[in-house]
């Protein structure tokens, strides 16, 4: 019985031995490893096992009872207090999920994904990343500057916890042109990006334990979001039409949730069909179920003209998702989520409390880039440079890899499949060592049906330099191609 007194692994070396004590004890009450009812030791006995002072052990109970774990009964003893039983027997599934989300997070560091998610600057390959060396600082810093010099008393305290009503106006108006959502201001909220708008999401519409349908294969961090809310993940898998909702079994049937990313599928690149479009409105009509569209790179379509939103064929059960983060800048961590008229009432007041959008001046400054014409004349510059690189890095991978390769495009980058006996992973770690940033394909996989393959952004790679970095890949690629899989 000695270790259930000894203080947990993430307590402090220097936190006082009576604090060690409470704390194990504590945790070992909620953890259900002290059931409710149990006699713990007399603070005498305790001392001696532990070889501390009787202080000590007084101290720790002290806190304990003034806490409600511990009730004494006199000369009958102390004991775990009965009245937690019923609280403790709910508890336990939930603590017993977090030990599984937190060995899973722990277990799959962002480094596993292949993603950049510190700042750590821009390498080749590197997913997630626009072109920094064609974005417009000078006006940026203009219109940052000019907003700086004309703060008053409004802009200076507590902002909309909504977002800025410019802003969600010109998101507004923007959606309307660009993607055929017709939506009001008051539909548009401001987030924190793409993880933002997942959070606000799941605290309006989900409970512990419901279920929620992501594409497989489909953006981790997504998934990750989701468990550690307490969702319940169903893989839905996703063919050459996207995600195919008919090949759900009963059981998923009843999901709160299905996240989509329908204009570019991440990370395959390709578009979710009409059928298939219509077929997960209907689910999502039948079930009674919202669908998150995660318009993921929508600004940018290389080739093909571009398809509406989703959100636009049916606004009563979708929410549609935007970032700033790969049309300007990651820094910016601006994004909105865009809600049924049915929600506003439920997104503002969650908001209020809970996660108001970010700061007022980054706001303001993408709302006048939005609406002087900059934000509009942005995309289509980066359309052009983009598209220019695309054909770059597409001519130099063949070169290198031979013209028999498999290559599949999407919005911002190409997902080079590799051969089934390589090791993505191990592969994308030794480019790494080069100073490039290729991203394994097989963490995107949820179930075992995996495919060995690199994810290489060419945002970030001037068309001249495509070659150079090419080559370099295709040597690496080599030199390990005798790495077999992890088991």
């Amino acid at each position: 019985m000695k270790s259930t007194y000894l203080a947990p692994a993430n307590v402090p070396a220097k936190t006082p031995v009576f604090r060690k004590i409470y704390e194990r004890m504590r945790s070992a009450i909620l953890n259900g490893d002290m059931q409710p009812g149990t006699r713990v030791p007399s603070w005498t006995d305790l001392a001696s096992e532990l070889k501390v002072s009787r202080g000590t052990i007084k101290a720790a109970y002290d806190c304990l009872a003034g806490e409600g774990y511990l009730i004494g009964r006199g000369a009958a003893g102390t004991f775990v207090n009965p009245e937690l039983a019923s609280m403790i027997n709910r508890a336990k599934p939930a603590v017993t999920r977090m030990r599984q989300m937190r060995a899973t997070t722990q277990a799959q560091p962002d480094a596993a994904f292949g993603m950049t998610l510190s700042n750590q600057g821009s390498r080749p390959f590197q997913m997630g990343v626009p072109a920094f060396d064609v974005f417009p600082r000078k006006l940026w810093g203009r219109l940052i500057a000019r907003r700086a010099r004309t703060m008053n008393h409004y802009n200076m305290g507590y902002p909309p916890a909504a977002g800025d009503a410019q802003l969600r106006a010109a998101v507004a108006s923007y959606l309307a042109v660009a993607r055929g959502l017709e939506c009001s201001a008051e539909q548009v909220f401001i987030t924190t990006g793409y993880k933002g708008a997942l959070n606000i999401i799941a605290r309006v519409l989900l409970q512990t334990g419901d279920a929620v349908l992501v594409e497989d294969p489909g953006y981790p961090p997504t998934r990750i979001a989701m468990e550690l809310v307490g969702a319940r993940v169903i893989a839905v898998p996703v063919d050459e039409e996207g995600m195919n909702i008919a090949a759900l079994s009963p059981r998923a049937n009843k999901a709160k949730l299905a996240i989509v990313t329908p204009s570019h599928h991440a990370p395959l690149g390709m578009p979710l069909s009409l059928p298939r479009r219509l077929a997960l409105l209907d689910w999502a009509s039948r079930q009674s179920a919202w669908i998150v569209e995660d318009d993921y790179y929508s600004e940018f379509r290389l080739q093909g003209r571009p398809l509406p939103a989703l959100a636009s064929l049916n606004q009563e059960r979708v929410l549609y998702v935007g970032t700033f983060s790969k049309v300007l800048l990651p820094s910016l961590r601006l994004g909105y989520v865009v809600v049924p008229r049915s929600l506003q009432d439920n997104f503002q007041r969650t908001m209020q409390y809970l996660t108001p959008s970010p700061g007022p001046l980054l706001q303001a400054v993408a709302a006048d880039f939005i609406q002087q014409g900059h934000f509009a004349r942005h995309v289509r510059r980066m359309t052009s440079v983009y598209g220019e690189r695309r054909t770059a890095l597409i001519k130099a991978l063949q070169t290198h890899f031979g013209s028999g390769i498999k290559l599949r495009s999407s919005a911002l980058h190409v997902a080079l499949s590799l051969p089934a006996r390589v090791d993505d992973k191990r592969i994308a770690a030794r480019a790494l060592e080069f100073d490039l940033a290729p991203s394994p394909l097989t963490p995107w996989f949820i179930n075992e049906r995996r495919e060995q393959g690199l994810l290489l952004s060419f945002a970030n790679i001037p068309a001249k330099d495509a070659n150079r970095y090419a080559k370099q890949l295709a040597e690496i690629v080599t030199a390990n191609n005798g790495a077999t899989k992890r088991a």
